[in-house]
């Protein structure tokens, strides 16, 4: 039994594909395929039921592949042994982001990161936050930026920063005329909200009480884009609720259209998730230590603030 035979099956069981697990494996699919039937010889046992599409894993299997799982995270931490000895910052960070979160963090992080880490190799990912868990269990991603808590099993979470909600409301609203609004102000009013999937949906419609969206005549309009939020608000009327960083890039006109909540103002806590078993932590420390220094000293307190559950 080899690490790579062990990687080759976990590649299968993440992409569901012989095919897909070589392209990700940098190896043809004979190659990875006779791998993997070497293994199965070696342990008289059916680690993949070859007759489903996409290909799954065998009862038995399951159990092989989650142990395999731990055995290749382990084996990792030699390397990271060894780097963690050396001063400079070398490797590759694979990152899994929110898409409400990454457009207002992460062009200042990443000029910051490849200027003071040049050995450093980002890739990184938009995903919801349901995509990003899923990813860190099965390995595809090192870490994730997402708002918390998730209190998801096996998933460690470090908080970094508390986002303030505020209200984008068409000149058109009868609420347009206030200074603050609260919760309450909004069950009558038209909200339009990211599509399912997003966290942020979630938080919106807890603050608001409600589930009524986007109720134009003949419309359900599906987006994953807080900018899309803001025009349709501009172009149709009714409101939406954004995160306090998205207000950098509003101009005048739009930032009169901006209302803040009355105390206690709502919030999402933004963290630096990782399995439980993370090794890359210089790594990880890194990456984290940059994203605080270009947040706002105010939304690194967590004090007098509502966090709103996802």
């Amino acid at each position: 039994m080899t690490l790579v035979q062990l990687e080759y099956i976990v590649a299968v069981d993440t992409y569901r594909s012989f095919v897909g697990a070589a392209e990700k494996c940098f190896v043809t699919q004979p190659t990875l395929s006779m791998q993997v039937q070497k293994l199965e010889e070696m342990l008289n046992v059916k680690i993949f039921d070859r007759s489903k599409q996409p290909v799954i894993p065998t009862e038995i299997g399951s159990q092989i592949i989650q142990q395999a799982r731990i055995v290749l995270q382990e084996s990792q931490k030699i390397k990271e042994i060894i780097n963690s000895q050396q001063q400079d910052i070398v490797g590759e960070l694979k990152v899994g982001i929110i898409p409400t979160v990454a457009p207002y963090l992460l062009p200042q992080v990443i000029a910051s990161m490849m200027e003071k880490y040049p050995d450093l190799k980002l890739l990184i990912w938009e995903y919801t936050t349901e995509d990003i868990i899923h990813h860190l269990k099965t390995g595809v991603l090192d870490c994730g930026i997402m708002a918390t808590p998730v209190n998801e099993p096996g998933i460690a979470e470090v908080p970094m920063y508390y986002e303030t909600f505020v209200t984008y409301i068409s000149k058109n609203s009868k609420l347009f005329k206030k200074k603050t609004i609260n919760s309450a102000d909004l069950e009558e009013e038209n909200i339009w909200l990211l599509n399912e999937g997003h966290c942020m949906r979630s938080q919106v419609l807890n603050i608001c009480r409600s589930t009524k969206d986007s109720r134009l005549q003949g419309l359900t309009y599906n987006t994953g884009s807080v900018e899309t939020l803001i025009r349709m608000v501009d172009m149709n009327n009714g409101a939406t609720l954004l995160p306090e960083l998205a207000l950098v890039d509003l101009n005048s006109k739009q930032l009169s259209k901006v209302r803040a909540f009355k105390d206690p103002e709502p919030v999402r806590e933004i963290s630096l998730v990782t399995h439980s078993n993370f090794i890359k932590k210089r790594m990880l420390n890194a990456f984290r230590e940059e994203i605080l220094a270009v947040i706002p000293k105010a939304m690194k307190q967590k004090k007098k603030k509502d966090i709103v559950g996802i």
